[in-house]
């Protein structure tokens, strides 16, 4: 093993530090944003308000009342989206409040007749297995419980980080709106008092980075799309009703990594077969079946071509890393960081920073442009 970290320790510490530099940014910007969320929300809803600000501004508009008009029409595109969503989320309660004698009905009599067939099924066991299903029910109920409790704190927990979420939303909207006016002298500043380093770290996140990034998101929203549509085809051929508000219920949950439609089809698949809709149930599953093999077949061509990584399995491993090391941060971030080693190495920074023991690589492995060298005709013979 010595020769081996002899030959590789310079290798073995700059990626120690380079991966050390990745958690301490992490870190930072984990506990910065707890300190100041509405200053990192802002420069979110900046982004968003600025190409129409600028637009505005280039049609003779002051900026800063460009800036006000870029907001206002921001603000109202949201609380169009909550209105919206307000009214199908009220539509389906007050649907479900008519039906609910139906389902408490079809609850009441599948739970009658499954209690009937048990109780006669356990009725002929020995009394040594009736014991031991009684223990094993009651372990299975205290966990229930246990886990119930545990959801209904993080639903609490939810419902107030949202609640704070929406109150630094709004103090980050007018934050948005002050360095949309004053965005000129800002990157003046940035242009005269920024040290060479900053500067070539911007040029690069801006011209490479956030452009990939871009990229991804419009990719992700076009799966998203993708996903709705097939849902709500589906839930039409099985004439479910309230199929446009069940699609756009999948599409919200399909916008969350590692989530997607299976969280709201599979509980509802389940709800049928134990009520005995068997058919839909079926149909159902087959729904389910056809959309998680379309994002299989769609999500690395598109995903994975807008970020230049088509290898689906390179996705998640990296997302589930990510995720273990970070926790739910991590998981958001994950295509970012992605984007940002592949453009490290495509642009020639890795190569730069680590260094690989001489003679040991015919190319550098961080090296995506070069190609393996063809081999001679007595490599070809040895082979043979």
């Amino acid at each position: 093993m010595l020769p081996l970290y002899k030959k590789y320790w310079r290798t073995f510490l700059d990626i120690g530090m380079i991966v050390l530099t990745v958690l301490l940014i992490m870190y930072a910007f984990s506990r910065l944003y707890q300190i100041a969320a509405p200053v990192f929300l802002s420069f979110l809803v900046f982004f968003m308000i600025e190409p129409m600000a600028k637009f505005l501004n280039r049609r003779g508009l002051p900026k800063t009342l460009a800036a006000a008009i870029s907001v206002i029409l921001f603000v109202l595109v949201i609380l169009g989206i909550l209105f919206g969503l307000g009214l199908i989320v009220v539509s389906q309660i007050a649907q479900v409040q008519d039906n609910l004698p139906q389902y408490t009905h079809m609850i009441q009599t599948a739970f009658t007749q499954t209690t009937a067939f048990l109780q006669h099924k356990i009725e002929a066991l020995p009394a040594s297995i009736t014991e031991k299903m009684n223990e094993n029910f009651k372990n299975f109920t205290d966990y229930a419980t246990v886990w119930m409790t545990g959801f209904l704190k993080y639903m609490v927990s939810f419902f107030s980080s949202f609640s704070t979420f929406m109150a630094n939303f709004g103090v980050a909207i007018i934050l948005a709106f002050f360095l949309s006016a004053e965005i000129g002298g800002w990157r003046k500043i940035m242009r005269d008092k920024s040290p060479k380093t900053l500067k070539n770290a911007h040029a690069f996140l801006t011209t490479y980075v956030l452009k990939a990034i871009g990229s991804y998101i419009k990719a992700q929203l076009i799966m998203v799309i993708i996903t709705m549509v097939l849902v709500y085809v589906g839930l039409l051929i099985l004439q479910t009703g309230n199929e446009l508000s069940l699609a756009l219920v999948c599409a919200v949950f399909d916008i969350l990594p590692l989530v997607g439609v299976p969280v709201v089809l599979i509980p509802w698949i389940v709800y049928l077969f134990i009520v005995g809709n068997t058919s839909l149930a079926v149909g159902l599953c087959i729904l389910l079946a056809v959309v998680l093999l379309t994002r299989q077949l769609l999500e690395p061509r598109i995903s994975g071509k807008s970020i230049g990584i088509s290898s689906a399995f390179l996705m998640l491993s990296f997302m589930i890393i990510s995720l273990s090391v970070f926790g739910i941060a991590g998981l958001v971030l994950s295509p970012v960081l992605l984007i940002l080693l592949k453009e490290l190495m495509q642009q020639g920074y890795l190569q730069k920073w680590i260094h690989l023991p001489e003679d040991e690589f015919d190319v550098s492995p961080f090296d995506l442009n070069a190609k393996s060298p063809e081999p001679t005709a007595s490599g070809k013979q040895a082979d043979s």
